[in-house]
């Protein structure tokens, strides 16, 4: 590999996670919320409702911000009540953007 071919510092720092939340997270805004986390935090991916009740994000970004957004969704907005938070860290895809499922 050539030094021109190596990823760059800021790629090498970029990091990846799945995240469940459970409790009441259905139709609190969470989704919308998380929207606008994200964007705050220029994460990308995406957010959707599980039929389980739960919410489900694939989430890409910076390192330390993720890990703040990953602190964010054991929050929540303030009309959720989230219970449990599961997350693993995963490879990157390089995703763009952040979306509403």
């Amino acid at each position: 590999m050539t030094i021109d071919q190596r990823p760059k510092a800021k790629d090498q720092n970029k990091k990846a996670a799945i995240i469940k939340v459970y409790g009441k997270v259905q139709g609190v805004g969470f989704r919308y919320y998380t929207n606008k986390k994200a964007a705050e935090l220029n994460i990308s991916g995406f957010v959707q409702n599980k039929p389980d009740g739960s919410v489900y994000i694939e989430a890409e970004g910076n390192h330390t911000d993720l890990l703040a957004f990953i602190d964010w969704c054991n929050i929540g907005p303030q009309w959720s009540r989230v219970t449990k938070v599961d997350s693993q860290t995963v490879p990157t895809i390089n995703l763009s953007g952040f979306q509403i499922k």
